[in-house]
């Protein structure tokens, strides 16, 4: 069962690199109505940056396709961001998450899921040959608060 948001956005972009730095900046800001630290704003900045450019370049590698992001605010300040494709998919998972495991060529380092799994809480990816992939994240955001005294 999916939690319900207290608020969300979602937007669809083409494949180009360039949009990735978009993407990631505005990510950042309507994550900043949570009032998250620099540290953890840089983290989930530094997941997106990753998943999106996964997307770019290893859904689509010879052709422009549609890429999707929908960031969700959750309970407990919980931020969860899906990034979503509808390229070419990922035959085998387990091995896609193993660090410097790449098919992306010599110019690839292979570190995009493990990155992604060292800024955030959870990372979960489904995927499927021939119609893409799905990477969820979630990152439980400090609360700065102050309670009642």
């Amino acid at each position: 069962m999916k939690t319900r948001a207290i608020n969300e956005v979602a937007m669809e972009f083409p494949s180009h690199s360039r949009n990735e730095g978009f993407v990631r900046s505005a990510a950042a800001c309507f994550a900043a109505q949570m009032d998250p630290t620099l540290n953890e704003l840089e983290d989930v900045k530094t997941a997106v940056s990753e998943a999106v450019t996964n997307a770019i370049v290893h859904a689509y590698p010879d052709n422009i396709g549609k890429v999707q992001l929908k960031i969700r605010i959750c309970p407990d300040n919980v931020l969860e961001l899906t990034i979503r494709d509808y390229g070419r998919g990922i035959p085998d998972i387990d091995k896609a998450r193993q660090p410097m495991y790449t098919t992306g060529g010599e110019e690839r380092s292979g570190m995009g899921f493990t990155i992604m799994e060292s800024f955030m809480d959870k990372v979960v990816v489904r995927s499927a040959v021939g119609r893409g992939t799905t990477v969820v994240m979630k990152k439980k955001l400090a609360s700065r608060i102050k309670a009642p005294k």
